[in-house]
């Protein structure tokens, strides 16, 4: 079958691929229809790497996707051929302590789509686990059905936020999981939620949504937006979604005392942090990595209408075009904010 494939550092092409797949009994066949090109992909794209996951083979690229099902195991009962479907990218062993826990995304041993030495979903269909597999409602494309793995992300971090209503949040970063983040502290309960960035072009597209205020760090008006929202307490949540070390270095800033702080963005490398500055407001930390147990949840909001992510889709390609794309999403135009692929 044809499939993008990463040949080294820097260079890609759709070649004729065979995969060795077999559909087992708990297993689904899916025909690719939209693929999302993830700041993941075009970093191994630009560097080969990302931190100890190297890319030493050739690697099919993607991991965000949606599409027909064509063909289901025995054992499979939720889903049918003829199904739109979205899938999760990672694949836990299920019998390791961390899944056994319901903290799946943590097992050392997970196998996730497009991270070194596993193939990616950019190719004409896949098999994969019916329990990482969703049927998408009627309501939901296809191509919303594939910014459903991001959006997991958002959802996560606004869980682990423990999210009370009414509160205020400030997202730090307007990038694809600052967005969607953004979108997630919303649909979660907060009332309000300021994002911030030094782009106005990824600004704008936030700013289009009810309840996100969208300010340039470049202008000097966070402070002040804060404190008009909050009558000069502080934020009761940040979401550090930048990575940046000048954004985790006054992460606390414009936090409330007791707030809460959910570190999302990933910096490159070890970043400072005032922690005499966090112990004075007794700031809780948490972390997120990747999500667990949030598509269901993800398709429930989308299909209502609460979570909306048609305006974050920047390009549409299609797949014989996938190296433009690609080269596209490389060039980090400021006003990208996802650009997805279509198979067809």
């Amino acid at each position: 079958m044809k499939a993008l494939v990463l040949e080294e550092k820097g260079k890609i092409a759709i070649q004729d691929c065979q995969f060795d797949e077999t559909l087992g009994d708990d297993d689904v066949h899916i025909k690719i229809h939209s693929v999302g090109i993830c700041g993941s992909d075009v970093h191994y794209y630009q560097h080969g790497r990302i931190g100890p996951f190297v890319v030493n083979a050739p690697m099919v690229l993607g991991h965000e996707s949606a599409g027909v099902v064509l063909a289901v195991g025995k054992n499979v009962r939720h889903l049918q051929p003829g199904d739109r479907v979205c899938m999760e990218p990672g694949i836990p062993d299920p019998q390791s302590p961390q899944s056994r826990a319901g903290l799946y995304n943590l097992d050392p041993a997970v196998r996730f789509w497009a991270t070194p030495p596993i193939h990616g979903c950019l190719r004409e269909s896949v098999i994969h686990p019916a329990a990482f597999t969703f049927k998408l409602p009627d309501n939901v494309s296809f191509a919303e059905g594939a910014m459903v793995e991001p959006l997991a992300i958002g959802m996560h971090a606004a869980t682990k936020a423990s999210i009370k209503p009414g509160d205020i949040a400030l997202v730090i970063g307007a990038g694809p999981i600052g967005v969607v983040t953004a979108l997630a502290a919303l649909a979660g309960g907060c009332s309000e939620v300021i994002i911030c960035d030094l782009f106005d072009e990824k600004l704008a597209v936030a700013a289009n949504y009810d309840g996100l205020h969208a300010v340039n760090l470049k202008t000097g008006n966070l402070a002040q937006k804060v404190a008009e929202l909050t009558s000069g307490n502080g934020v009761d949540i940040v979401f550090e979604c930048s990575g940046a070390k000048a954004a985790i270095a006054t992460l606390t800033e414009h936090a409330a005392p007791g707030a809460t702080a959910v570190l999302v963005g990933m910096p490159i490398d070890a970043a400072p942090l005032d922690i005499v500055a966090s112990q004075a407001k007794e700031i809780t930390f948490k972390t997120i990595f990747r999500y667990a147990n949030m598509y269901p949840r993800t398709l429930r909001l989308l299909s209502s209408g609460k979570l909306r992510v048609q305006p974050l889709i920047s390009q549409t390609y299609k797949f014989a075009d996938s190296v433009a794309a690609f080269e596209r999403a490389a060039a980090g135009h400021a006003a990208d904010i996802k650009i997805m692929l279509e198979m067809e």
